[in-house]
């Protein structure tokens, strides 16, 4: 009796592309987002809303796009990142839409209702997140741009010192016609190009070591030149634009980059020591970052005399209030926030009318698009991707932890937006952004080696038994 066996290897198993479980996931999320709108509307007025339906489907035909898209241009991307983007951006519309309401606030003059404008703004942001997807093939691209991503970068920092301050920080640029554009929203992209760029041809010399200082082996000094510079940079970007969340970002995305690309812990000491005698130093002279400082410090002292001294003891209140499980959405009185309700303090607004719960879980949810891009850069298979990816989402996580800490007295306010929730234009089509190049990366990672092909001399094989 005589068996014969085929051992030649015709192709690969197709790897699966989880765009069904994307699609679910986007419509779960519209749905999160129309159930939140349609609650806010029955608390304040005890009925649906009038613009309901259309703010559902125009939230509804943005994922769509952007699914169809990521279907047909990244078909193995991570299927998490797009639901999580679309459901953040849903509930900062509704909770934008719920402040637009307040008789408080539309008595102010320096408000203006904010919710049409952010849906226009997250159309362009989705506009932009499909140009990415369409337009970018290769991440390896930008590699060629290292050095030009850097000049653009700089020339995005520099804008607004040119401009009128507003609100004590010169981070803004004034375009007639357009309206006011935050350049560091987009800056923080740039950045992290460059430094992909510079640390992977740069990462073997800085990661050498002189001597062992307190169990840390301490960098040589010719190679502190780079991160001196970083921080001579951030720091004149406090002292002259006063704005200390870019600086902030900027100076911990270089160096949690640097750590990553070298793996030595001694950058990291060196990085936050750094920031923090910067940070006391600029503050020591400056009186807008005082005036930030003083404010943490003791925000009730200055009640009545003092707005952001009493902006942020109105903040605190407002998460007292809210308690474990808020006092439910559109019941809340976190418009005594007054102007910057709706953009520095719109996570006060979730502290109240959701409570710690409501706070905790979409902490949650930037922290599964920040653990999302890391897992992106542990699958890239270049180190120029492993470290476009994990500076983008290091720029992300950053972000997040420095406006949500303001908001909740761990450190100093720094006026930054939450990334998707508050108002700002700029935000959140910079973010969009963000998104989509970390699906490109996502998609290339993931995307399985094309099978072998057939050889030309594959024979059959043929076992004999008895």
């Amino acid at each position: 009796m005589s068996v014969v066996t085929n051992t030649t290897t015709i192709g690969a198993i197709d790897a699966p592309s989880r765009r069904n479980t994307e699609l679910v996931l986007v419509v779960f999320a519209v749905a999160i987002s129309v159930f939140a709108y349609a609650n806010v509307g029955l608390a304040l007025n005890g009925e649906l809303p009038a613009g309901m339906l259309g703010y559902g489907a125009g939230l509804a035909l943005l994922g769509g796009v952007a699914h169809l898209v990521v279907r047909r241009f990244a078909k193995y991307a991570d299927p998490l990142l797009l639901p999580l983007a679309t459901l953040l951006n849903g509930l900062g519309l509704a909770l934008i839409w719920r402040l637009d309401q307040s008789e408080r606030l539309l008595a102010l003059k320096s408000f203006a209702p904010a919710a049409s404008k952010q849906l226009i703004f997250s159309a362009m942001g989705v506009a932009l997140f499909v140009g990415v997807l369409i337009l970018l093939k290769d991440h390896r691209i930008l590699q060629r741009y290292t050095y030009i991503s850097m000049v653009v970068a700089l020339i995005l920092l520099i804008l607004p010192m040119f401009f009128p301050a507003q609100f004590g920080a010169k981070i803004w640029i004034t375009i007639p016609g357009i309206g006011s554009i935050q350049p560091g929203e987009f800056a923080k992209i740039v950045i992290a190009i460059f430094f992909s760029g510079y640390l992977m041809v740069k990462r073997d010399a800085l990661a050498l070591a002189s001597r062992r200082f307190m169990g840390m082996y301490l960098p040589r000094g010719r190679d502190l030149g780079p991160i001196l510079v970083i921080w001579a940079m951030s720091i004149l970007i406090l002292v002259f634009e006063t704005d200390l969340g870019t600086s902030l970002l900027f100076f911990g995305m270089f160096v949690v980059m640097l750590y990553v690309a070298t793996e030595r812990t001694s950058w990291i000491v060196f990085g936050l020591t750094m920031s923090a005698v910067g940070a006391v130093g600029v503050a020591s002279f400056e009186p807008h970052v005082q005036d930030r400082v003083t404010a943490w410090l003791d925000p009730f002292a200055g009640w009545g005399t003092h707005a952001a001294s009493e902006q942020m003891a109105q903040v605190l209140m407002a998460f007292g209030s809210g308690g474990t499980l808020g006092t439910g959405l559109g019941q809340g009185n976190s418009d005594l926030i007054l102007f910057a309700a709706n953009t520095d303090f719109i996570l006060a607004t979730v502290g109240e009318e959701l409570g710690l719960a409501g706070v905790m879980a979409f902490l949650l949810l930037y922290g599964l698009i920040v653990e999302r891009g890391v897992r992106t850069a542990l699958a890239a298979r270049d180190p120029f991707g492993k470290l476009l990816a994990i500076g983008l989402s290091g720029a992300f996580a950053i972000q997040v932890f420095v406006v949500a800490g303001g908001v909740m007295g761990l450190i100093p306010l720094t006026g930054m937006t939450m990334p998707f929730l508050a108002a700002g234009g700029s935000s959140v089509i910079a973010n969009w952004a963000l998104i989509g190049i970390l699906i490109r990366i996502s998609d290339t990672a993931r995307r399985p080696a094309p099978a072998p092909a057939p050889s030309t001399d594959a024979e059959m094989t043929q076992v004999v038994r008895p």
